[in-house]
């Protein structure tokens, strides 16, 4: 199989490929080695490779829909046995996983072949993956220009074509924001829909859910089949789906009434071209016969970043005092960036009283999301407010948290809310910026209702198909 011909194909179809035995999975490997050997240098995207381990694999038996179809883990939370795990960060030394994570074996159960580690920020924090470790990820689109965080690598590797989905994790929008500025389907599911162990039950009081990217949403269905479900002593459960989510693609979705918004929760404007595709999409939604309507649930924009900070810093905190249990080292001066160690100090000096008020405050935000969305089947905003911006433009090498993270707010107002309420949400790739940059359009469920999310995507799929829009890089 030429890379060519490899990347027209997604997940399902080369899965497909190799169990009728068209194309065998060493095949699609080393095309896929191939192609990242050929345009990683441009993208950083990749940043750990085990070849062997996966030629291994390929040669083996193999099973599930994903048959032989090349993936690459993200460097947080990825674990795969015998293979480091960095999050990025110049403190976390290089320890081998002892077992595969519970997802990691999940995703090779259903047929995937992981040969890599994909680029992040230190410990997953930034809506940019520009690490002093590993350096900046390119943005397929224009390498001048992030690709998002926390998963960009798995992003940039999607949009490029060296696989057709990979591993994210997602926090506070580290599937949707990357899967945005890279132009891909991008779902966070229910709190509690993929699984965290064996190690973790729950990290930040629920804000961190696990998927991938993908470019179509039918290996995004089709990966949380293989995926979803309990396993044995998690602190959260959800409500099992009454189907495979593989059938939700191509079942009519019915006329829903979809709230939109174009501000931000402070009722501050967007960036105008952001603005533009809410518009058009709104559009798009009514000329399919849903009932759109302009709103937003009254929510108070100080106590959600009060809140979700002093919840994010206090999960840095805890994730280096692991560290240092487990290791017996302490970060020294230059172990940690800047940025992480303004953050560090915030989350070590948020008392316990303060962090369970600031839980509680999320957990009132859910309250009012929820009676919202008793109105309305979903809420429909920009992804992200304003396209991708030129890397650099947050820096990591500044300790001055308020001046380092003032790009932030007004670049990702609205993906935090959903992992405070623990809901669904889906980007997808609907309006592109004057230059050529992605801009995705972010619909948020109600909990639990991944189903009603995916089928109003595939709709959106084919009313607005963007398969055939790609990246220069991509030839």
């Amino acid at each position: 199989m030429t890379i060519k011909e490899y990347s027209t194909y997604d997940g399902v179809d080369l899965g497909e490929l190799v169990r009728s035995k068209q194309v065998s999975a060493s095949e699609l490997l080393e095309t896929a080695i191939a192609k990242t050997e050929a345009l990683n240098p441009k993208l950083n995207a990749v940043v750990t490779r085990f070849d062997d381990q996966a030629r291994q694999a390929a040669n083996a038996p193999i099973d599930g829909p994903f048959s032989g179809v090349p993936f690459l883990l993200k460097d947080i939370l990825g674990d795969y046995a015998g293979i480091e795990t960095r999050s990025g960060s110049r403190y976390l030394s290089g320890q081998p996983a002892l077992v595969d994570s519970t997802l990691t074996a999940r995703f090779k159960a259903s047929g995937v072949i992981p040969f890599g580690k994909t680029n992040v920020p230190e410990f997953g924090l930034l809506p940019t993956t520009e690490s002093l470790l590993y350096g900046p990820a390119h943005n397929p689109w224009n390498p001048d220009y992030i690709t998002g965080g926390s998963s960009g690598g798995s992003a940039a590797a999607v949009a490029a074509g060296i696989v057709p989905m990979a591993h994210a994790n997602d926090g506070g929008g580290s599937i949707r924001i990357p899967a945005s500025c890279c132009g891909l389907v991008g779902l966070k599911p229910t709190r509690a829909r993929n699984p965290l162990g064996p190690n973790l039950g729950d990290v930040m009081s629920g804000l961190i859910q696990e998927h991938i990217v993908s470019r179509t949403v039918r290996d995004t269905a089709q990966m949380l089949d293989c995926t979803q479900g309990p396993e044995i002593g998690a602190p959260y459960a959800v409500t099992p789906p009454t189907g495979p989510y593989r059938d939700e693609v191509s079942k009519p979705v019915g006329k829903l009434r979809v709230a939109f918004t174009k501000t931000d929760i402070a009722g501050n404007p967007l960036d105008p071209e952001c603005t533009a595709g809410v518009e058009k999409t709104a559009k798009l939604l009514e000329s399919l016969g849903h009932h759109v309507e302009e709103t937003m649930p009254d929510l108070d924009q100080n106590i959600l970043s009060q809140s979700f900070l002093a919840v994010w810093a206090s999960g840095l905190a805890m994730q280096v005092e692991a560290v240092t249990m487990f290791t017996g080292k302490a970060p020294g001066p230059d172990d940690i960036e800047p940025l992480s160690r303004a953050l560090l100090e915030v989350g070590q000096n948020t008392p316990a009283g303060q962090y369970l008020l600031a839980v509680a405050m999320l957990q009132d935000m859910t309250r009012k999301i929820a009676l919202f969305q008793q109105t309305y089947d979903v809420w429909l905003t920009p992804t992200l407010g304003k396209p991708a911006l030129p890397i650099g433009t947050i820096d990591v090498r500044n300790g001055n948290l308020e001046e380092a993270m003032a790009p932030v707010m007004d670049f990702s107002p609205f993906t935090a809310v959903m992992n405070a309420t623990g809901q669904p949400a889906i980007t997808l790739p609907l309006h592109q910026s004057q230059s050529g940059l992605p801009i995705g359009m972010m619909f948020a469920g109600r909990f639990g209702e991944e189903d009603l999310l995916l089928r109003l995507a595939a709709q959106l799929e084919q009313a607005a198909p963007w398969k055939d829009r790609k990246p220069k890089i991509w030839a």
